[in-house]
């Protein structure tokens, strides 16, 4: 756990305007806050601005009009190198189509961003070991990505965005390219770096299991915020609001 005290993410009026002439929005005053801690998944049809909304949360994209905020460091006011420090150092990017490195072993694309900062290698090599064997994979560390499964590839990735303990891992649609079995195990650890390391997970999926595991989960629709369920613990309803026409502010 950190010292940050509020809101680790907060997003306010996000609206990403495409076609300008014809007045087309992917996203439209979207709300969002997220607690230290929280697992948070985004749903919605195809075309609702999920993973437009997730690459703006990223620094990969930028609003037309809105304001992100990560540990109170404003997007507005950085750089696009400021944003790639950022990414390096306080997020975690979990990809449909995985992202690997494919000339390094599975074990150096998860040292690969502990390095790139700078870490002591007795850092590197203690947490590296500690992931593989925690994400399934210790066995495979020296395999190259084409000669991992799907599930294990992910895997990877999966381990890869957490090496550095950032602030927040993003994820879109990590479950994608998988079958049902490897999509549960996916979803499993999840769970467990939420539960075991109060990993923060924001998560972008059209898979409805992962709601079991949320702790809040955001429906968009039509580029915004139709619901926002806060859950109970007990994987009962705590509080909803639905308000189709227009954006939510959470409480």
């Amino acid at each position: 756990m950190s010292d940050w005290l509020g809101p680790i993410l907060h997003c306010h009026e996000i609206t990403k305007l495409y076609a300008v002439g014809e007045g087309l929005f992917a996203l439209k005053n979207v709300e969002l806050e997220v607690e230290e801690g929280q697992f948070v998944v985004i749903t919605g049809p195809s075309g609702s601005g999920k993973t437009t909304l997730l690459n703006i949360l990223g620094g990969i994209d930028r609003p037309t009009h809105g304001e992100v905020v990560l540990k109170g460091r404003k997007y507005s006011r950085m750089s696009e190198d400021d944003l790639a420090l950022l990414r390096r150092r306080d997020l975690g990017m979990v990809f449909q189509f995985f992202n690997l490195i494919p000339e390094l072993t599975a074990a150096e694309n998860i040292g690969f961003p502990m390095r790139l900062l700078g870490w002591e290698e007795g850092a590197v090599i203690d947490r590296l070991t500690y992931l593989m064997e925690a994400v399934g994979i210790a066995g495979r560390a020296d395999h190259y990505p084409t000669e991992l499964s799907g599930g294990e590839q992910q895997r990877v990735a999966i381990a890869r965005a957490l090496a550095v303990r950032p602030a927040l891992v993003l994820a879109d649609e990590p479950t994608g390219n998988l079958d049902s079995a490897r999509s549960r195990e996916i979803m499993e650890l999840f769970a467990k770096f939420n539960r075991e390391e109060r990993q923060t997970f924001v998560v972008v999926t059209h898979e409805r299991g992962f709601e079991e595991y949320a702790d809040v989960v955001v429906r968009l629709s039509d580029g915004r915020v139709a619901e926002r369920v806060v859950k109970d613990g007990r994987g009962g309803e705590e509080g909803k609001t639905q308000r189709p026409s227009c954006a939510v502010t959470p409480s």
